[in-house]
C-alpha cells in the first residue's frame, strides 16, 4: 500500500509530516487525545511503515510492563482519600492561623493551603477543588473581589504537579527513564520558590488594594491547628522520608500513601466514612484508566518516533543550525506554551517528552531539570484557556465564566511565567537538593 507497497517513494521529511499531520488532524475532529494518538501509529504502520503490525501489539504491552507506572494510581486514590476526608479543611484552618493576619490574609492562607495540599495529593484540580470550596465563599464574605479570590485558588492550586509527589512527573519519568525519586526531590525548591513569589503577588495586590486583613491568632490557637493537621502534614514526611532513606521506591512510597491516606480519613479524622469508601474507590479507578489508556497510546507513538528517528533528526537540524541549549530550551518553553493550548499536561508530557528529551540529552541539558522545566511549563498550561484545567474546575467552584476568570487569574499568571524563565536559565533552582542529597 502506498509508500509500503512501491507506489511513491516517501523521505523522512514527508514521513515526518504525516505523521504530526495525521495527528493534529485526528485531534481537530474533537477526537480524544488517546485515540488519536493510536489511530496515528496505527494508520502510519499500515500505510508507510514495514514494521510488523505483531511488533506494535508486543510494544503495546510491554511498553507499559513498567513499575513507575503503578504508582499513578495509587497517588490517585490517596489524593482523592484525602479531598474526602478533611486534610483540606485543617490544612486551611493552620494556614489562616499562621498568616491571616497579614495583608490578603486568607489569600496567603490559600497560597499555604495550595502548597501543603498539594504535597500530598499529587493533582492540581483536586487542590484546587479541596482548598477553593472552602476558602473561596470565605474570601466574599470577607469583603474580598470574587476575582481576587478566584485568581489565587486557581494559580496556586497549579503546585499540585510541581511539588512532590507529581503525578506529571511520574509520566515523565515513565516516558524518558528517569528517577522520580530525583524528579520528586528536584520539585521540593522549586515548589517553595513558586509558591513564596505567589504568595509576594498576593500580598502586594491585596496591600495596594487594602483588602481585608485578620486578627492575629492566640499561639494556643496555631498550636491546636498545627496538631489537628498533623496526621496530613506527616504524609509528606513519609512519602519524601522513605524515598530518601531507601526504605521504599517512589511506586512502593505511593502505596503507602494511598493505605495511611485510607487510615486517617476513616479511624483517626474519622470524616469519610466507610460506606463512602467504595465511591472514592470508583471515581480514583475512572480518572486511573483514562490515564492508563493515554500512556498506553503514548507508548505507541513513542515507539513509532524512535523507529522513524524523528527526535535524533530534529538533534540533528538544531546542531547544524549552531542551536544551543540556550535557544533550544526558548523553543521548548514556545512549543510547550503553545501546546498548552490545546491540550492537558499529561497528554503534552507523554507526547512531547520522547521527542524533546533525546534532543535535549544530545545538547546538555540535566535530565532532572528538563523534567522540572516541561513540570513548569504544565502548570502555567493549566491555567490558561482554552482547556486550563483549573480554569474550568475554579469556574465551577467561583460561578465565573472562563474569560472574567482569565482576566482574574493575569497577574499571578505573568509571575508564574517569571518563574518559568527563572527555572529555564538556573538550573541549580532544581539540581541544587538533587546533588546535596547526593542522589
Amino acid at each position: 500500500m502506498l509508500a509500503k507497497y512501491g507506489v511513491f517513494h516517501a523521505g523522512g521529511g514527508l514521513r515526518t509530516t504525516v505523521v504530526f499531520g495525521l495527528l493534529v488532524s485526528l485531534m481537530l475532529t474533537g477526537m480524544p487525545i488517546s485515540i488519536a494518538l493510536g489511530l496515528t501509529v496505527l494508520s502510519f504502520m499500515f500505510l508507510l511503515s514495514d514494521i510488523s503490525l505483531d511488533s506494535v501489539a508486543m510494544k503495546l504491552f510491554t511498553g507499559i510492563e513498567n513499575f513507575e507506572i503503578m504508582a499513578i494510581p495509587f497517588f490517585i486514590l490517596a489524593g482523592n482519600f484525602l479531598t474526602h476526608g478533611g486534610v483540606a479543611r485543617r490544612m486551611i484552618a493552620f494556614a489562616t492561623s499562621m498568616v491571616g493576619h497579614w495583608h490578603g490574609g486568607l489569600g496567603l492562607s490559600a497560597v499555604v493551603a495550595c502548597a501543603l495540599f498539594a504535597a500530598v495529593s499529587g493533582s492540581s484540580p483536586a487542590t484546587v477543588v479541596a482548598i477553593g470550596s472552602v476558602l473561596l465563599p470565605a474570601m466574599v464574605a470577607q469583603g474580598y473581589p470574587k476575582r481576587f479570590g478566584a485568581g489565587v485558588v486557581t494559580t496556586s492550586g497549579a503546585l499540585g504537579i510541581l511539588i512532590p509527589p507529581s503525578i506529571a512527573m511520574v509520566l515523565y519519568s515513565v516516558s524518558t527513564n528517569t528517577s522520580v525519586g530525583k524528579l520528586f526531590m528536584a520539585g521540593v525548591v522549586p515548589g517553595a520558590m513558586l509558591a513564596t513569589m505567589l504568595g509576594v503577588t498576593t500580598w502586594y495586590r491585596a496591600w495596594r488594594n487594602g483588602y481585608p486583613r485578620m486578627e492575629r491568632a492566640a499561639w494556643a490557637t496555631r498550636a491546636r491547628a498545627a496538631r489537628d493537621s498533623f496526621w496530613g502534614v506527616m504524609l509528606i514526611v513519609i512519602v519524601l522520608g522513605g524515598i530518601y532513606s531507601g526504605l521504599f521506591t517512589p511506586t512502593e512510597a505511593a502505596a503507602v500513601s494511598a493505605v495511611y491516606a485510607f487510615w486517617i480519613a476513616v479511624f483517626v479524622y474519622k470524616d469519610l466514612r466507610l460506606s463512602e469508601v467504595p465511591r472514592v474507590l470508583l471515581a480514583s479507578a475512572n480518572i486511573s484508566a483514562m490515564l492508563l489508556y493515554i500512556i498506553t497510546n503514548a507508548v505507541l507513538f513513542s515507539f513509532l518516533m524512535t523507529s522513524e528517528q524523528i527526535p535524533q533528526a530534529m538533534a540533528a537540524w538544531m546542531v547544524d543550525r549552531g542551536l544551543g541549549a540556550v535557544s533550544f530550551l526558548l523553543v521548548v518553553n514556545v512549543m510547550l506554551l503553545l501546546a498548552g493550548n490545546v491540550m492537558e499536561p499529561s497528554s503534552i508530557i507523554l507526547i512531547m517528552a520522547p521527542i524533546l528529551f533525546p534532543v535535549a540529552v544530545q545538547l546538555g541539558v540535566d535530565p532532572i531539570h528538563f523534567g522540572v522545566l516541561m513540570t513548569v511549563n504544565m502548570e502555567v498550561g493549566l491555567c490558561h484557556p482554552p482547556v486550563g484545567l483549573n480554569l474550568y474546575v475554579a469556574s465551577g467552584i467561583a460561578h465565573m465564566g472562563i474569560t472574567e476568570l482569565t482576566i482574574a487569574v493575569w497577574p499571578w499568571l505573568l509571575t508564574m511565567l517569571v518563574f518559568l524563565g527563572l527555572v529555564t536559565y538556573v538550573p541549580e533552582i532544581s539540581l541544587a537538593l538533587p546533588r546535596l542529597l547526593g542522589m
